[in-house]
């Protein structure tokens, strides 16, 4: 089962922490920052994904009840139209 991003970081962080710590035998070390880059990438992956949610709800017009304007100047309007 896929884990929210919040325990995919948390996971990323000790991985981290432990890699620091560098009492671990190569092949552990090796697992874990494959799991790592696994973790980086669907991590990135997410926040592209949010980001771009963001950028389209920042960037989304207003609704206003107002109509549009379909002529340029109503105010040269012929009234005799």
């Amino acid at each position: 089962m896929m884990k929210n991003f919040e325990e995919r970081l948390t996971r990323l962080e000790e991985l981290a922490d432990k890699m620091r710590e560098g009492n671990i035998p190569l092949d552990d070390a090796v697992a874990m920052f494959e799991e790592g880059i696994g973790l980086a990438k669907g991590l990135e992956k997410d926040l592209i994904r949010i980001e771009k949610k963001i950028e389209i709800l920042v960037n989304e017009p207003e609704k206003t009840g107002d109509e549009p304007a379909l002529e340029l100047f109503p105010e040269l309007k012929d009234p005799q139209e």
